[in-house]
Order: C-alpha cells, then sequence, then structure tokens
C-alpha cells in the first residue's frame, strides 16, 4: 500500500537516503509496563515478516526505540544479518499517563483532534512528533545515503507521516492501529527532503 507521496525515477547519481520504520509487531497487553512490554508468541512469530521484508533491501543500519516490543520486531533480522542494534530514546511511543487508561480510543481521537491535549503526566502527539522528527533529522545527519531500519511504534510513527503529510489523521490511524507490524518507508533526498512514503502491511 502506497501512501500519498510516491517517486519512481529521480535521475541517476541522486544518493537517496532510505528510512525503514517497522511498527512493532503483536504486543502482550496484560503487560502494563511500556518499557518492558513484550510480543506474544504470535508477535515473535510475525517478526520474521519484518526480517522476510528487509531481507532484499540492502539495509546499513539498524536503530530502534528503547521498548522491548520495538527491539524484538527488528531483533531477529539485526541478528541474521550481524547488525548491532543502536537504541535511541527519542523513537519511543508516546507516554500516556503514569497510570493505564481504559477509555483508550476516546483519548486518542482527542490527541488527534487537538495535537497540544495531554494527561496531567503524559505526552501531546506535538511532543511526540517533535522529538521523533528530532531524532530522525539526526539518523539522516549521521547516515546519509543509507538504508536504515527504525523499530517504531503505532502512534509515533504515525505522528512522523503526519509531519511529511498533513492529511494522515485520525482515521488514518484507526486503519492501521490494529496492524502489527506494519513497515513504512521513506525516501529522503539529498538535501534531506522527503520525497517518498510507502506503505506496508506485514500484519
Amino acid at each position: 500500500m502506497k501512501g500519498e507521496l510516491e517517486y519512481s525515477d529521480f535521475g541517476e547519481g541522486l544518493s537517496m537516503t532510505k528510512v525503514f520504520f517497522v511498527r512493532h509487531a503483536e504486543p502482550n497487553y496484560n503487560n502494563h509496563n511500556d518499557y518492558l512490554r513484550e510480543l506474544t508468541p504470535r508477535g515473535m512469530t510475525d517478526r520474521k515478516l519484518v526480517t522476510a521484508f528487509l531481507s532484499d533491501k540492502q539495509i546499513d543500519v539498524v536503530i530502534s526505540s528503547p521498548f522491548k516490543r520495538a527491539v524484538d520486531t527488528v531483533a531477529d533480522f539485526a541478528e541474521r544479518n550481524g547488525f548491532p542494534i543502536e537504541i535511541n530514546d527519542a523513537f519511543r511511543e508516546r507516554k500516556v499517563d503514569s497510570c493505564w487508561i481504559d477509555n483508550f480510543s476516546e483519548f486518542t481521537k482527542r490527541q488527534w483532534s487537538d495535537f497540544n491535549y495531554k494527561l496531567s503526566d503524559g505526552e501531546c502527539l506535538k511532543e511526540v512528533q517533535d522529538r521523533n522528527i528530532s531524532a530522525l533529522k539526526g539518523v539522516l545527519e549521521k547516515y546519509p545515503g543509507k538504508n536504515i531500519v527504525i523499530g517504531s511504534h503505532g502512534t509515533a510513527l504515525s505522528t512522523v507521516i503526519n509531519y511529511f503529510d498533513r492529511s494522515f489523521g485520525y482515521d488514518d490511524f484507526e486503519k492501521i492501529k490494529n496492524i502489527m507490524p506494519w513497515i513504512v518507508e521513506f525516501i529522503f533526498d539529498e538535501d534531506g527532503k522527503c520525497i517518498g512514503i510507502n506503505r506496508y502491511n506485514q500484519g
């Protein structure tokens, strides 16, 4: 499934950087610890879909959110291909609050309608977007012209898409919220401009 931005041919000699954001496979929601929430048995199996997808993408670098479900989703590919996983805390998922909330759908809808809305000890989507984009820009500066994997999360990744494609909103998030794993490829030119977005459903 391709996004609103697409690319075909930008001419020979153009150095492009490709970033494959990988939303984690199915997690164990009974574990309410964001950092330690592990993949379910199905998630551990489905991460092999990520490995298969990335196998011919000439990957140079593997980076991940520090959260266990994100690391474990890209770990099978990294281990099979001899890549260390570079942990970047800024790619972590949004903090909802210090406690578990039950009305998650209503909370999510309100956040997407107001990027500055947050609970008392949580993050708004604007804050999540700002730190993910800042981290992404750092990656682009560090690894120009490379093919990069980033282990990510549904909301964090959705705010990255929204940054480059403002048409991506709550309805789009609703469509992908249960797709795990989910891979989104961003293509950047040599000036760091996003020239293409491709979405691939793996779940």
